[in-house]
């Protein structure tokens, strides 16, 4: 475990918004499948990362937002 309370709430909201956005809005950003796909994947790992607590890219740089 390496991601906090905080961290986890946010990014659970930011990943859902990033996997919902392309489907509910008209927005020109998301008229590129490669965007609407990036933008789905982006948010499916930020939601993993919230799930099970532990971000592979925060074990890299030695990051640790969770306090024990």
């Amino acid at each position: 475990m390496n991601v906090g309370k905080f961290d986890r709430i946010l990014r659970a909201i930011i990943g859902v918004v990033l996997i919902v956005a392309p489907f509910a809005t008209n927005m020109s950003l998301f008229s590129s499948s490669a965007m609407t796909y990036g933008s789905v994947i982006v948010g499916a790992i930020l939601v993993a990362t919230s799930i099970f607590s532990f971000c592979p890219l925060y074990r890299l740089i030695g990051v640790n937002t969770c306090k024990m």
